[in-house]
């Protein structure tokens, strides 16, 4: 029998179980002799997570297959296993072949049955299986470490230090070795570097002291950071940012400086970097924010790759990382792809493995075990495709504790049409998308009025950007809309939001003529009235009223100059009345994941008993411990001047620096 497809097996499921009670071809025909031991028998095989069958014998037939499929893949897996089981009492095990979309699963099933009729026709001796349990069967999303048999490794690279990842961070942590002239090697599992962030943070560096910004309330910060992780975070890993950060903004300057010694540092300080003197809502933005303009290269990443070229060292591309491997228990190197020919290779590293390969957020299946709530709020991703959780498997592989946590970075800005819920959507093939392609509408994060489907608003509107996509989640289809008037750009100057969202801000003046372009694409509103306003957002009958009623009130709360429903700051209130009116649906965009494995202030990685895994050294998205529940951006750049700070460390504590 050929493979057949998940969706057409899953369609005869239905008559599995009916046919299953009829006589199968399984069972042998009068008058011939029997061939099992009557009795239950067990078997194990390794699908996505570990498969423990329970077969039970008659003389002559499989009387009865039971499926123990933990770790296997929700709705996949999960869903064939034991109507498969089923269909092998129907037919000769071998004329069953697996099922498209649940392959590993079914072949694993198969296996495990030729075990127990094996062990039933007293061919090999009964197997003894204790019962899994969560300590010992990895989730669907994780698995086992692939086992790669050695004739099929052609190569070996011996080094000092090994960095996984051509991002922001292995690039600095490249750039810093080479200055130091250390033996190394940057492997990267696409042919080109990623792109950078164009800004981090750093504490009190050169450039801050040089634009006259004061000394940062550090005691502030850490409180801050503290507050907004429900006092999860490693307070030791933050200190080493901030202790760090602006060593590690010097490496930045060399580096420009050798590629393009024009380029200038632009800190945001002043007004720029703070809200407004009449915000009492006890928000903290310190002044921390660097950005680089630069014509001789395109972005900071450009410019770690010279450095680390002009020194005598080249990134190792298309060559992905597949597992780490160990000499006892300390990290001693790793096995690789060799993605254009398909070769692995092994490479040892006698100081260790710095792993620096992003978060999970283009990893559906991760997304939606780690992260259900912020996955069910999202409508466009934005994080690059390359960010599959690589780095946070291995290392769990080979002891490294996950934080058990989530921490997405959602941004206000996942524009979408009317009456599309947010979340995955998943095609017949069992894929997994989100109902959104059109990248970040900045204006998304402007703190206008919000309402739900039922025409009403839900939350105060002014705060971090995840708050109002969180607040969304209680809401129909997790998704709301935002709604103004042709004020916009004073009322923009006013609410003076800071960050990235400054850019609605800095082109106020432009954004009604951009917006336009919107409503030709369907995604964007605009009347004269809030009655026609309220017909092209789909608002009808009660939900119509609704909407017309929130706008009346809302016009009362800004004439008031008091927000008595849900406590957003006067100056960020905004009338209705003078049109046209605008609005447009919205949901969260995903830009990475700060869920990544546990440190301490090295940059080592840890256990759940919190002892070091020798050899192992974790930096950026794929680290954790920093952020919990989200990332509150109240301190603008801070995650990629952590993912930066942080892997300079680990090259430091790698080479004995520490």
């Amino acid at each position: 029998m050929k493979e057949v497809s998940r969706r057409n097996f899953l369609k005869s499921l239905a008559g599995a179980t009916t046919l299953a009670a009829m006589s199968g071809l399984n069972v042998l025909a009068d008058g011939e002799e029997a061939i099992y031991t009557p009795g239950t028998y067990q078997a194990e095989a390794k699908g996505v997570g570990r498969i423990i069958v329970t077969c039970t014998f008659d003389e002559k037939s499989i009387t009865d297959i039971q499926v123990v499929d933990d770790g296997e893949s929700e709705g996949v897996g999960q869903a064939a296993a034991q109507p498969f089981a089923e269909m092998l009492k129907m037919m000769p095990i071998d004329d069953l072949d697996a099922i498209g979309g649940a392959t590993v699963t079914t072949r694993a099933i198969k296996q495990a049955v030729k075990l127990c009729i094996a062990q039933a026709k007293g061919e090999i001796e009964r197997i003894t299986i204790e019962n899994p349990t969560s300590e010992d069967v990895p989730p669907a999303w994780l698995g086992y470490a692939p086992e790669i048999p050695e004739e099929e490794i052609v190569d070996t690279w011996t080094t000092d230090i090994v960095i996984v990842g051509a991002g922001a961070g292995g690039l600095a942590a490249a750039a810093y070795a080479a200055e130091k002239g250390y033996d190394f090697r940057l492997i990267e599992k696409v042919n080109s570097t990623a792109r950078a962030r164009g800004w981090y943070a750093a504490a009190d560096s050169s450039a801050m002291k040089n634009a006259g910004a004061e000394p940062l309330d550090r005691a502030r910060m850490r409180r801050e950071l503290q507050k907004y992780s429900s006092g999860k975070c490693n307070m030791k890993v933050f200190n080493t940012w901030f202790n760090e950060s602006a060593d590690m903004h010097e490496l930045v300057v060399r580096a420009y400086a050798e590629s393009d010694p024009d380029a200038t540092c632009n800190p945001t300080v002043g007004e720029e970097a703070s809200w407004p003197a009449e915000d009492d809502s006890g928000y903290f933005f310190p002044m921390v924010e660097h950005t680089w303009r630069s014509r001789g290269v395109r972005n900071r990443n450009d410019a770690f790759q010279k450095y680390m070229e002009n020194r005598g060292y080249a990134i190792d591309f298309n060559t992905k990382l597949i597992k780490l491997e160990q000499d006892g228990d300390r990290v001693c190197g790793l096995i690789a792809e060799k993605t254009d020919t398909g070769e692995y290779i092994r490479i040892v590293a006698n100081k260790g493995v710095i792993l620096t390969t992003g978060g999970y957020p283009a990893n559906p299946q991760m997304m939606q075990a780690l992260d259900p709530m912020g996955s069910s709020v999202i409508t466009c991703n934005v994080c690059s495709a390359t960010n599959q959780g690589d780095g946070i498997k291995a290392a769990m592989w080979v002891g490294a504790e996950l934080q058990p946590e989530p921490a997405p970075m959602l941004f206000d800005r996942g524009i979408l049409p009317a009456g599309q819920d947010a979340g995955y959507i998943m095609t017949e093939e069992g894929n997994f998308y989100f109902p959104s392609d059109n990248g970040q509408f900045n204006l998304g994060s402007q703190p206008f009025l919000k309402v739900n489907r039922n025409g009403e608003r839900f939350a105060c509107e002014s705060g971090t950007y995840d708050n109002i996509l969180y607040a969304a989640y209680n809401q129909p289809g997790h998704v709301y809309a935002s709604v103004f008037d042709s004020h916009l750009p004073d009322d923009v100057r006013r609410f003076h939001t800071i960050g990235c969202s400054a850019q609605t801000r800095n082109g106020a003046d432009r954004v009604l003529q951009q917006f336009d372009r919107q409503v030709e694409r369907g995604l964007g509103f605009k009347a004269d009235s809030l009655d026609e306003l309220a017909d092209m957002m789909g608002f009808e009958g009660q939900a119509k009223e609704n909407f017309l009623a929130t706008c009346a009130r809302y016009n009362e709360l800004y004439d008031m100059q008091e927000d008595v429903d849900f406590g957003k700051p006067a100056y960020r209130l905004s009338e209705l009345r003078n049109g046209p009116f605008y609005a447009f649906w919205m949901g969260a965009c995903l830009l990475t994941t700060e869920q990544g494995i546990l440190t301490n202030e090295k940059a080592q990685a840890t256990r759940k008993d919190k002892s070091v895994v020798e050899g192992l050294y974790v930096a950026g998205d794929c680290s954790g411990g920093f952020f919990y529940n989200n990332y509150p951006c109240l301190i603008p750049g801070i995650a990629c001047g952590r993912t930066m700070t942080m892997d300079i460390t680990s090259v430091k504590t790698a080479a004995g620096e520490e």
